[in-house]
């Protein structure tokens, strides 16, 4: 874990001022105290850094669950819904133990890209109004339609109404200076690869308000970071809430704590592919235990006021972007997160918003470039189609669905070329005994191939001498065999013949097909004990 703290630390200070806004924003959207984001943002680094398994995934609150905490607090109250994060926690280790973390391997790889193209895309999108000091919603506020009536869309174009243009000016020179350094200056020495960016960045930020206070270049307190400042250690330990568990026999509140445990957990492993799949070394993160740590984190979360953690792209991106190697690059962010918070957040404040936004214009852009878009058309329309729906519908939905659609998609679409290819049709010149066609079913056949065969057979033409192969096939459902057998009796009437070819030879027109596979299947299991 500390073979690599020269990369690990520069990686934490950049997720840290990745991290901050979104742990601010995320909980205000959620219609959270903002202590209650920060509450989840340390526990997540600190806590379930410590215990998960994965090298370069960073926790914290999720904007995937800030509309079902919205409604839960909304519904509870306060002090019941952190009673449901609680045993939403508890459900969480018992999808550990129940060893539930290979659900996120049943996603297509369309959809994972999809995914975090998506989520590019909406960070891209979300920032712009930020870059350009206007946008008054909290960050981290993903939905398309707003509270307010605008959507994404509108608030983007409603921008030069009243541009703030202290904001946009250093929005401007930080995302320059983030591009020099990143295809220029790291190229030139050790220097520029120890100190990131993004930090260079936000230093420039707080320089540059300390400057413009009082002047016309000045930036609203409404486009900095605001985190609260404690008056002493009683208002700060004030500004903790604890659960209510008189509520706990309640049903609503075992049916959110579910809710939680259960998109969490689905949020996080399929965070966890994606983070996976971005990681240049290509470790594979255990699942279960992911599981166990996120289940923990939450436990803790709920019971000292915070909101749900799961494993979130957006800083697990940023980590490896910025080099970060192990572990303890998310421990240490969520380290800077609890000092930042009791000892400077003054200096927080001074932070412009917008030149968080360049940072993560940056971020967005890795998830979503352009030559995402063209590999996935090169791969052809199975993989194209989930990933551009996946995509369209978490930039105007949300993620969830996204996913959702996205994966019965897949699904879709699997089925159909199952369909297409349940059996080749190879059709021979026809001579005096009529058409010769050969039809060689798959290694499986199921009950999905039924009409692609059904109707072959019923467009064959009279006196057709028809060889059925099936040595190639290890499975077939009843129903295929029930297609089979009704087929019999028309193709007497037709005066089409049949002749199976199978591991055992080739045999005319069989009287009861169910008793010719059900024998098949026994000599297809002798051969495989006999390899065995």
């Amino acid at each position: 874990m500390f073979k690599h703290l020269a990369k690990d630390i520069p990686a934490s200070i950049v997720v840290f001022f990745v991290a901050l806004p979104l742990c601010l924003g995320i909980a205000v959207a959620s219609d959270a105290p903002p202590f209650a984001g920060l509450i989840a943002g340390i526990i997540g680094g600190i806590v379930v850094g410590a215990i998960s398994g994965s090298q370069v995934g960073v926790s914290g609150p999720a904007a995937g669950l800030a509309a079902i905490v919205l409604a839960a607090i909304a519904s509870l109250g306060y002090e019941k819904f952190l009673v449901a994060v609680v045993l939403g926690g508890v459900i969480q280790i018992v999808f550990g133990i129940a060893r539930a973390g290979v659900i996120g391997y049943y996603f297509p790889s369309s959809v994972i890209k999809g995914m975090l193209t998506g989520i590019g895309i909406i960070i891209i999108l979300k920032q712009i109004p930020h870059f350009f000091g206007v946008d008054k919603d909290p960050e981290g506020d993903f939905r398309f339609n707003q509270p307010d009536g605008e959507n994404t869309f509108t608030e983007i174009f409603n921008i030069t109404d009243s541009i703030g243009w202290g904001s946009t000016l250093i929005a401007v020179i930080a995302l320059l200076t983030l591009i020099l350094w990143s295809n220029v200056l790291s190229k030139k020495g050790k220097f520029f690869t120890l100190i990131q960016g993004p930090l260079v960045a936000v230093v420039l930020g707080i320089i540059f308000y300390a400057l413009t206070t009082g002047k016309s270049l000045e930036i609203s307190s409404l486009h900095l970071v605001n985190v609260p400042i404690p008056d002493g250690i009683n208002s700060f330990i004030g500004q903790f809430t604890f659960p209510d568990f008189s509520v706990i026999g309640m049903p609503e509140v075992w049916i959110t704590g579910f809710t939680i445990a259960l998109v969490a957990s689905l949020e996080t492993l399929l965070c966890v592919e994606a983070t996976d799949k971005l990681d240049p070394e290509k470790r594979i993160t255990p699942t279960n235990r992911e599981l166990y740590a996120q289940g923990t984190g939450n436990i803790l979360s709920g019971l000292i006021g915070g909101i749900p953690i799961t494993q979130v792209i957006v800083r697990s991106s940023a980590n490896i972007q910025s080099g970060g190697k192990t572990k303890m690059s998310a421990i240490i962010h969520g380290f800077l997160l609890l000092i930042c918070v009791v000892l400077i957040p003054v200096v927080l404040n001074m932070i412009p918003l917008s030149v968080l936004a360049a940072i993560l214009f940056i971020v967005g852009y890795k998830l979503a470039k352009p030559s995402t878009f063209k590999a996935m058309w090169d791969a052809g329309l199975k993989q194209f189609v989930p990933f551009i729906v996946t995509v369209i519908i978490i930039v105007f939905k949300d993620l969830l669905w996204g996913i959702g659609v996205g994966l019965a998609l897949g699904i879709v679409m699997t089925l159909y070329q199952s369909y297409k290819n349940s059996h080749f049709l190879h059709k021979e010149d026809p001579d005096q005994g009529g058409p010769r066609l050969k039809m060689t079913l798959a290694e499986e056949v199921t009950f999905f191939n039924k009409a692609a065969i059904k109707r072959e057979l019923e467009e064959l033409p009279e006196g057709t001498q028809l060889e059925l192969n099936i040595t190639k096939t290890t499975y077939m459902d009843y129903d295929i065999i029930e297609i089979l057998q009704d087929f019999k009796q028309k193709a007497i009437n037709r005066n089409i013949n049949i002749t199976l070819v199978s591991e055992r030879g080739t045999l005319k027109d069989p009287e009861n097909y169910f008793q010719f596979f059900e024998q098949e299947k026994l000599h297809l299991s002798d051969n495989q004990r006999n390899i065995s």
